[in-house]
């Protein structure tokens, strides 16, 4: 198991940019690949982006692809979602989570740990 720590959310104006990250604990940082998912009010979790342990693959939603990159540091255990061209619709608590293996799943299920979520905000 890994554990999780969300940090970076915030306030921000749309068209505007924030960055996310999420600190991992544990020895097997490596063995996992890493997602993004966002949950709005009353709407279900849904995939934002993930990468796989090696950083060479990467996934995005169609929703947040060209505006969102998603990487990570496996020697400082650290992934990112740098985000961009920020809109009022990415408000959300975003959720950085594991997931062993090689592939990079979009679907929640495949995560086995998850952090507690950072709120961001985007005011039109």
């Amino acid at each position: 198991q890994v554990q999780l720590v969300e940090s970076g959310g915030g306030l921000v104006q749309a068209g505007g940019s924030l960055r996310l990250s999420c600190a991992a604990s544990g020895r097997t940082f490596r063995s996992y690949a890493m997602g993004w998912f966002r949950q709005a009010p009353e709407k279900e979790r849904e995939f934002v982006a993930a990468i796989s342990w090696s950083g060479g693959r990467t996934e995005y939603a169609d929703s947040v692809k060209g505006r969102f990159t998603v990487s990570r540091d496996n020697a400082k255990k650290v992934e990112y979602l740098q985000m961009n061209s920020l809109k009022s619709e990415d408000t959300a608590v975003y959720y950085c989570a594991a997931s062993p293996g090689f592939a990079t799943p979009r679907g929640v299920t495949n995560y086995t740990s998850w952090g507690q979520g950072t709120q961001v905000t985007v005011s039109s």
